[in-house]
């Protein structure tokens, strides 16, 4: 297997060097805060392909204005098994107070054989936070992909620690199911949930748990674009809010 969620493949030439430039430019910017954004992670291998990853995220709880996470990453298969991603991630009220909050790096590395129908990968994300919660956390936890008739089944625990907090690893959860409506678009279901600390459950009531609508369309001759958005209701670390996120993949 050597795919990137279903995509066909195709090179799209200059923008390694526009992305490269793009991530260069960014990192000279550091400044405020944020945890990284909501997307599910899912098992693939891209030996040998790279991608520009667009993402935005938001988040709004009720009566109060949204909080909004565009995203840029950059991400290579170096083999078979190993893909790799820079990501970098602003936060701010609106798109002309957005401060640099994170950098993140991500690793996944495919478990299963990559020919096999259900796919198993070990995900982690190192993360290096800057403003009020500046220091390092780290995410790890196996990502699983495996299709039941016409359904596409996801789900993944992942641990998550943070040395500039007190509160312990916690366990997170995600998960979606998803059908393919025509060739190229899928919909279905996703969520995300915060359940306290792995060897201490918090009480259903304070845990966070959100869900909604999801879609992963690939256009229509339009090989090495991909894109994925989902809208969740529900409650995000304690407080209710709902949540949009985006996704844009481009190969080059």
């Amino acid at each position: 297997m050597a795919r990137l969620f279903d995509r066909p493949q195709r090179t799209w030439p200059g923008l390694k060097r526009r992305a490269l430039l793009l991530i260069g430019l960014a990192s000279a910017v550091f400044g405020a805060e944020a945890d990284p954004g909501y997307y599910l992670v899912r098992p693939y291998a891209a030996a040998g392909k790279s991608s520009l990853d667009l993402r935005y995220w938001s988040v709004q709880a009720p009566g109060e204005a949204a909080l909004l996470w565009p995203e840029l990453g950059l991400r290579h298969g170096f083999s078979e098994r190993w893909t790799s991603e820079i990501l970098l991630s602003w936060i701010g009220p609106g798109w002309r107070s957005q401060k640099l909050s994170s950098l993140n790096w991500m690793n996944q590395w495919l478990l299963s054989s990559p020919d096999s129908e259900h796919e198993l990968a070990l995900h982690t994300q190192l993360i290096h936070n800057r403003g009020r919660h500046a220091g390092t956390a780290l995410e790890i936890g196996p990502s699983w992909q495996g299709d039941w008739g016409l359904s596409r089944l996801n789900l993944n625990l992942l641990l998550e620690h943070d040395w500039a907090r007190r509160e312990g690893t916690q366990l997170k959860l995600q998960w979606q199911v998803s059908r393919p409506l025509q060739p190229g678009l899928r919909l279905g279901l996703q969520g995300f949930g915060e359940l306290g600390r792995w060897n201490h459950w918090l009480p259903a009531a304070r845990q966070s748990q959100r869900a909604g609508p999801m879609l992963h369309w690939v256009p229509e001759g339009q090989q090495g674009l991909s894109f994925n958005a989902a809208y969740l209701w529900g409650r995000t670390y304690g407080r209710r809010g709902d949540m949009f996120s985006a996704q844009l993949l481009l190969d080059f």
